[in-house]
């Protein structure tokens, strides 16, 4: 790669760096301050939505975007008011179609803008640690368990995916099929409210526990069913 060249792509990565680091927040603080006060809560989140009848479809998808990329929405109401509008399936759908391009999008963003751009955002310590074990044999199975595992933080888990040696096909089928138990179950939990099946969301409850448990009891034989999957994913390398 010629020097002008580099010098351009460096030219380039400093100006989306600015844009997303100092403008973007800029620009939500002062003049967007209403619009995010409209996701406070639950209620809010299913108030705004409503209100938009069908546009709340690709509106709903954009905020589950936004949460993933730049964090700067709750988003541990979204899928429980995507299951309390739209009913289960429709929701699962809406959902997994956000968390795969916002997921997509901070793998590419770390990817393409390196590990200055990512220390902005998370500390420099923890995000080496992630990245250092991505770089193992091991990863597969970390970036299954980190999010499937519930109450675990996923947001850095994905930019350190992006300055890992991990490809990009593999991290996301993992990633996908990680966060499916507990968006199916938000979402499930969501349409139950609506439908005031109260026992059922008691019930559900219940088994998130019982499998979130079992998840800790037998994480050793986890981890020897994913390490066997890894030369299967290894091949989409």
């Amino acid at each position: 790669m010629s020097s002008k060249k580099k010098v351009a792509i460096a030219i380039l990565k400093l100006i989306f760096l600015i844009l997303i680091v100092v403008l973007i927040p800029l620009y939500l603080y002062f003049y967007q301050q209403d619009f995010l006060m409209r996701f406070r809560n639950f209620n809010d989140i299913v108030s705004f939505l409503e209100r938009y009848k069908l546009q709340s479809i690709p509106i709903y998808i954009i905020l589950q975007i936004a949460q993933i990329v730049i964090s700067v929405l709750p988003g541990q109401f979204f899928q429980l008011a995507a299951g309390y509008l739209y009913t289960f399936w429709p929701a699962l759908l809406f959902s997994c179609i956000g968390a795969f391009l916002g997921t997509t999008i901070t793998f590419w963003l770390a990817k393409g803008l390196g590990s200055d751009f990512v220390h902005i955002f998370f500390e420099k310590d923890k995000t080496e640690d992630y990245v250092k074990r991505l770089n193992s044999k091991k990863a597969y199975t970390i970036v299954f368990l980190l999010y499937a595992i519930p109450g675990i933080p996923k947001d850095v888990v994905s930019y350190a995916a992006g300055l890992s040696e991990m490809k990009y096909k593999p991290f996301i089928i993992l990633s996908t099929i990680g966060r499916l138990p507990g968006m199916m179950g938000s979402i499930m939990i969501g349409s139950m409210w609506h439908k005031e099946e109260y026992v059922g969301m008691i019930i559900l409850a219940i088994i998130a526990v019982v499998a979130f448990c079992a998840c800790i009891i037998y994480r050793k034989k986890l981890h020897e069913l994913l390490d066997k999957a890894y030369d299967k994913l290894n091949g989409l390398n």
